[in-house]
């Protein structure tokens, strides 16, 4: 399955108006995002907050909801001219010397910068790393108000999805188990922004 996608590529569930982002919380902050469909207090909007739009990422990440404050799984559907302009004012989360000249530039870009990406090893359904990569968004400051005030159109609890597609991956059903995975798509991007985000 792994060498059918190139090394990194954003795959999500898209279509022309949002894409579908996850994030993981606890109750306290899970249920009443789900009634107010945006986060609302006690969400803190001065903390960096990660979006991830591969769900087996996310099920890695929060051990099929099943870590502490991490027990409500949340798709977020997000505008795609947010989630691209997120993407426009992104800088990686690592040293990438076909980006910047210096590790300082780098250091510098990442201090101004409201948004950091990070490519790491996409997951398949028994968490073993596959060869192509998932990319998480790291949103703070501006980016976080924009995610908040204006992105996210809807919020739906997949947490029952979750444990869904658990309970047939531990029964050794991983065909029942991959047909339940939302379907994720190659998002296109222009050359500005895949070369913006690596």
């Amino acid at each position: 399955m792994s060498g059918e996608f190139p090394e990194r590529q954003i795959r999500a569930a898209f279509d022309g108006d949002v894409i579908t982002v996850y994030q993981a919380y606890g109750e306290r902050i899970a249920v009443p995002a789900l009634r107010a469909g945006t986060f609302v207090d006690p969400f803190k909007m001065t903390r960096m907050t990660w979006i991830k739009p591969s769900f087996l990422w996310m099920m890695y990440r929060c051990g099929w909801a099943g870590k502490p404050d991490q027990e409500r799984v949340l798709a977020l559907d997000i505008t795609r001219e947010g989630f691209e302009w997120a993407l426009a004012n992104a800088c990686p989360s690592h040293f990438d010397r076909a980006r910047f000249a210096t590790e300082a530039d780098w250091r510098e870009a990442l201090r101004v910068s409201p948004v950091r990406v990070q490519w790491d090893p996409e997951r398949d359904l028994r968490f073993n790393p596959l060869s192509h990569r998932a990319i998480q968004i790291g949103l703070s400051g501006d980016a976080v108000a924009r995610y908040v005030g204006d992105w996210i159109v809807s919020v739906k609890d997949v947490t029952p999805l979750a444990r869904k597609v658990h309970a047939a991956v531990r029964s050794g059903n991983d065909e029942a188990a991959r047909a339940l995975l939302p379907v994720e798509r190659p998002y296109p991007l222009s050359d500005e922004l895949t070369a913006r985000i690596g």
